[in-house]
């Protein structure tokens, strides 16, 4: 009873010991494949985002309709402009009571706001100086108001997109060398728990080479086991993503992202294969007594 207890002991620690494995490989390769995606993905998002900026344009009480219907056809013939939205002030007047919550409009008397258009632009022209010189060429305009748009907001991001690249690297880079540390360490520590039936092996005669085969055998599948997993969960949260902000646009090229995850499947097998291989010769060279 004794032995059937502790073999059932020594089968339930082995397979806490790879499913442990498992689960480190595919958390480490889930982080640096996203990683790997975002950064691959890393204009489409700042552009995204560029592209939400809106130069607001406000119309003078006098301006005449034709004059509004004029400049927009006209912006819309322009490369630089991807969208405009004309808003009356009515409709301002609306959404601005709505946010409130109350209509201001019954304690002024009137309606103070003017009709406007948000005029959205492509990505590569969402500059400081674009937008600076093409809101003083509205500002000249008789029937114009008033020009408004988030000058800040351009001027961190035209600063800081660059700093942000280079960051990305660093951060890829280091994610890549974490998963070769942890899944390195979890194959370690895996087959240290197996060092006595290693020496056991050799005691009785076996060469290194076949004691060494069926160990990073079992490990090459268990780094399959564990990059399907990752994929799996890459696979889902970028599906995720693309149904919460289709915008961005992160299953617009299917090959660019089938061959990121077929190199970080061959990256684990890379990556399992040499550790286990090193790992195991570590025992294999070790004298008896010393185990």
């Amino acid at each position: 009873m004794k032995t059937i207890s502790i073999d059932k002991f020594q089968k339930r620690r082995l397979i806490n010991t790879y499913i442990s494995v498992v689960i480190s490989i595919s958390f480490v390769l889930f982080l640096v494949g996203f990683l790997a995606i975002l950064f691959v993905n890393f204009n489409k998002v700042t552009d995204h985002f560029k592209e939400q900026i809106a130069l607001t344009v406000f119309f003078n009480e006098n301006a005449k309709s034709i004059e509004i219907k004029q400049l927009q056809k006209s912006f819309l013939l322009q490369k630089e402009t991807k969208n405009i939205v004309y808003t009356s002030k009515e409709e301002a007047a609306k959404e601005h009571s709505l946010e409130i919550g109350e209509d201001f409009m019954e304690f002024l008397g009137y309606n103070p706001l003017h009709n406007s258009i948000n005029v959205y632009f492509n990505s590569t022209y969402v500059t400081p100086i674009f937008l600076k010189n093409i809101s003083e060429d509205f500002q000249r305009k008789s029937y114009v108001s008033e020009v408004l748009y988030d000058e800040p907001l351009i001027q961190l991001l035209d600063e800081n997109i660059n700093k942000i690249s280079k960051w990305m690297i660093i951060l890829s880079l280091i994610f890549i060398v974490a998963a070769i540390v942890l899944i390195n360490s979890s194959i370690r520590l895996s087959i240290y728990s197996k060092r006595l039936i290693i020496k056991t092996m050799q005691l009785v005669g076996a060469t290194k080479s076949f004691i060494r085969k069926p160990f990073i055998m079992r490990y090459i599948l268990l780094g399959i086991y564990g990059s399907l997993i990752a994929i799996l969960g890459i696979i889902v949260l970028l599906y995720t993503l693309n149904e919460k902000i289709p915008e961005l646009n992160l299953l617009s090229n299917p090959i660019e992202l089938f061959t990121m995850l077929i190199i970080l499947f061959f990256l684990c097998i890379i990556i399992t294969a040499i550790s286990s291989f090193f790992a195991i010769q570590k025992f294999l060279n070790l004298n008896t007594e010393v185990v």
